[in-house]
């Protein structure tokens, strides 16, 4: 089937206002967020079913046509941008945007995949629920990205990443076929539970079209703090503190370090370190209750007043209004739009938390030891493990692409030492896509790879999902 040919073929199928080819209205499709990897495509096809998903990939399956899902495209490896061998479509899922349907009997919301997070989150407080998903993206990121990269956030301390929030799938395999896998369980003991599959795994094996999530009580109640600390290792032990003070109604536990606060504050006029002197870390942290009759405040006083005599924390800050509250998170999340002046490279890594000031101490040594030049910066999600390093260069400093490119080469291959050396992962919420094929190929087990290949095998044997992510082409 020829270009033109099977262009016509997918307007019969969404009409042509769904059908996009010109390369200008496709432009913020073809290039991510970072805007490091620029794609090409014939076109970008926006279905409003999951029939209409069905025929698209049943279509472009007989006709051997790559197929490039993407959400709010707002990833940051480069898993939705369009790299071929051969010419392929953009399938979006923006018009797939229905909640379908809400029970707060079994507390559970069932969406579609082109559903935005934040309107997830709208639907479900309405209702006196909370669907605990929160991270910086998500005012445009789309729920069906967030599971098909298993997306992370600042609470999964408490409630765990897209993996632990999901009950049940509705899938496009490569071939059309639907799998309805719209459960609503919470137990479901019938052989392979599939939608772990899919679930990570960046549209390589399918396209996930809809989605059963897990509900929770809205919090009624909400402390939140900022600590002043010397180390990571004195993090922990406030972690600990908490955890068996509060157990799991620890909600987010953030730390940063002190050259991404002056950096954040350099940045931004509106931002503000809440301590006089700047800290070697600040600590973010939040409790919250869904009873409204419980006593947080006090409780929270009285175990920070502990750290403080202890000599874990410096000082603290704790939050007095929800203006307050706002401003310590703007200083968390500050870090995306400060940033972009400058080269950068960042990385996205967990170790198990007992080794963390291990990984913090090594990364910065290794680090300006072979780039004295550059900022280290620091901010993570301590309570699981999760911390982001940004390493950042002045303006000019890199004479081409090329420069760049060695550097971040080098120091990609410095912090995944450091990672492997503590029983770590090279990326922890952000996914593999095209930035860390390379760095998942020599750091993990070649038969978890094999392993990995073979299953793509199975669910995609023409190799059209999601082409050139995950894996590099074998030699």
């Amino acid at each position: 089937m020829n270009h033109e040919t099977l262009i016509e073929s997918l307007v019969g199928i969404v009409g042509r206002p769904y059908v996009i080819e010109q390369t200008e209205d496709m432009a913020s499709l073809l290039i991510d967020v970072r805007r490091r990897y620029r794609g090409e495509a014939l076109c970008v096809v926006n279905p409003a079913s999951t029939d209409e998903v069905s025929r698209i990939v049943r279509l472009c399956y007989q006709n051997e046509v790559p197929i490039t899902p993407v959400g709010g495209n707002t990833g940051l490896v480069g898993g939705a941008c369009a790299r071929t061998t051969e010419p392929g479509i953009l399938l979006g899922l923006s018009r797939m945007n229905r909640i379908r349907k809400l029970s707060t009997v079994d507390d559970t919301i069932s969406v579609d995949a082109g559903c935005v997070l934040a309107d997830i989150q709208a639907a479900a407080l309405e209702a006196g629920r909370l669907f605990p998903l929160s991270l910086t993206a998500e005012g445009s990121c789309q729920i069906g990205g967030n599971i098909s990269t298993n997306a992370g956030g600042v609470c999964a301390v408490r409630y765990g990443t897209m993996r632990q929030l999901v009950l049940g799938l509705e899938v496009v395999l490569p071939n059309g076929h639907i799998i309805d896998g719209m459960l609503h369980l919470r137990k479901d003991n019938t052989g392979y539970d599939l939608k772990h599959l899919f679930i990570g795994a960046e549209g390589t094996l399918g396209i996930v079209t809809g989605a059963v999530l897990k509900l929770f009580p809205a919090p009624c109640k909400t402390a939140t703090a900022m600590l002043a600390l010397d180390s990571v290792d004195d993090a922990l032990k406030v972690f600990s503190l908490l955890r068996q003070r509060f157990s799991e109604r620890v909600t987010s536990f953030e730390i940063l370090n002190d050259s991404y606060v002056k950096l954040i504050c350099e940045r931004m006029e509106s931002v503000r370190s809440p301590f006089a002197s700047m800290p070697a870390w600040q600590l973010l942290v939040e409790v919250t209750d869904s009873d409204d009759q419980a006593d947080l405040q006090t409780p929270f006083e009285n175990v920070l007043a502990e750290a403080l005599e202890a000599g874990y924390a410096s000082d603290a800050i704790i939050a007095q209004s929800e203006a307050q509250t706002h401003a310590l998170w703007d200083l968390r999340h500050g870090v995306s739009e400060s940033i972009r002046f400058a080269p950068n490279m960042s990385h996205d890594s967990s170790v198990p938390l007992d080794a963390q000031p291990a990984y913090a101490t090594l990364v910065e040594e290794r680090i300006t030891a072979a780039f004295p030049d550059a900022s280290v910066l620091m901010v993570g999600h301590l309570g699981d493990g999760n911390m982001h390093v940004v390493v950042l260069f002045q303006p000019g400093y890199f004479a081409d692409d090329d420069a760049f490119l060695a550097t971040s080469r080098a120091l990609d291959t410095l912090i995944d030492d450091v990672v492997v050396s503590l029983n770590g992962s090279i990326t922890a919420e952000h996914g593999i896509g095209l930035s860390y094929l390379k760095r998942l190929a020599k750091t993990a087990d070649p038969q978890e790879l094999m392993l990995m290949r073979q299953i793509k095998q199975v669910f995609d044997p023409k190799a059209i999902m999601n082409p050139g992510k995950l894996f590099e082409p074998l030699k």
